[in-house]
């Protein structure tokens, strides 16, 4: 009988750890490729920063790798350990959230958001014509501008975001009525995840921990940054004006003030790993028709079900999410017909590579 083939690792200067499992031959090739060019795009990038990617194959790691630094100064590289923040794929989780309660049977996505945050009468705006619902929060399609206009709404400690978002309710206005159109809100799931955690009487924070990090084991993914995480944590380069800025990625480690649910939490790509598989095969959280209601479009609106967006392709049939905030990004994108995934997360705004462009061009290549 032959001996099973062992996992190969090679380890590289620039680059620790690159573990690959049984992929075909095919896979070899289109992934090497795909990690070389990630490499000499960090290489290109020249500000020292990092990017960590994952790819999976029928709910299964193939593929992992880190290249570049998670602390420039110190030369620390990154490894697949490194933790980022991975911004608004935090709505994915919201959105998830919401389906769980949804057949808990303590909230409905028709019902109105006023019945339980009735604070949004506040609004600029409010009036029988503009009421919207669960659902027009999830979709993007409430018509809510995208944020607040309040100055350093982003300023505050996490245990205090909701009071930040009540405060934050009467300076934020309508770009349209409800159901018209798509119109990406990140004020709009802060109010979301609100609901959420009146509908439930459970705080948001310890719901997500409770109904999606715990059953998933994604030990690696939090809302927090706590002192033993730290070392662990790919410094921020805010390089979306210029120069790098690395203060506002730091002073956004104290807290978003009202950005929790929209785009709070950290993770690794092979934490997050765990979630995208949610989405493949068999659901450890959600019902077949949870999942499929998540990819819904609704009426008013563009390629974008219920925290997630719909690819349109007639050469793959993606769904996924993407995030950005000070100092990170991140991509993650589902093939369903092929059922490979892939997720890139990296400590700056910009660089050579193009996270959803090159995703879906991997997925591809795959498929």
């Amino acid at each position: 009988m032959k001996k099973s083939l062992p996992i190969i690792c090679l380890i590289f200067l620039l680059y620790p750890i690159i573990c690959f499992g049984q992929l075909s031959e095919k896979e070899s090739l289109v992934i090497n490729k795909f990690g070389d060019q990630l490499k000499k795009d960090v290489e290109i990038d020249n500000i020292k920063g990092s990017i960590s990617a994952t790819v999976i194959k029928n709910n299964k790691i193939i593929w992992s790798n880190a290249y570049g630094y998670a602390n420039r100064d110190k030369k620390i590289l990154a490894d697949t350990n490194t933790i980022y923040r991975i911004g608004s794929i935090t709505k994915t989780f919201t959105a998830t959230l919401l389906m769980l309660l949804v057949e808990d049977k303590k909230i409905n996505l028709d019902d109105l958001a006023e019945k339980y945050v009735p604070e949004v009468k506040d609004l600029q705006g409010y009036s029988n014509k503009t009421k919207f619902t669960i659902r027009q929060l999830a979709s993007h399609t409430s018509g809510l501008k995208r944020e607040p206009d309040m100055a350093r709404s982003n300023v505050g400690s996490i245990e205090q975001w909701e009071r930040k978002l009540l405060s934050c309710l009467p300076n934020t206005s309508f770009n349209s009525n409800p159901g018209e159109q798509y119109l990406y809100s990140n004020i709009g799931y802060a109010i979301l995840g609100l609901a959420l955690e009146r509908a439930a009487n459970v705080p948001y924070i310890q719901m997500v921990q409770q109904r999606i990090l715990t059953p998933l084991h994604m030990n690696q993914t939090f809302f927090a940054l706590t002192k033993d995480r730290k070392p662990h944590l790919a410094e921020g380069l805010d390089n979306t004006k210029g120069p790098v800025n690395t203060d506002l990625p730091l002073q956004e480690h104290e807290g978003r003030g009202y950005r929790v649910p929209n785009g709070s939490l950290y993770s690794t790509p092979n934490d997050l790993a765990k979630f995208v598989m949610s989405f493949m095969g068999v659901s450890p959280l959600l019902k077949k028709s949870s999942i499929q209601e998540m990819q819904t479009v609704p009426v008013g609106g563009k390629n974008y079900g219920l925290g997630l967006s719909i690819v349109p392709s007639r050469i793959v049939n993606v769904i996924g999410h993407n995030g950005s905030v000070p100092g990170y990004t991140s991509q993650f994108f589902i093939e369903k017909d092929s059922q490979y995934a892939v997720i890139l997360i990296r400590n700056s705004n910009a660089g050579n590579t193009d996270l959803g462009k090159d995703s879906l061009m991997l997925l591809k290549e795959l498929k």
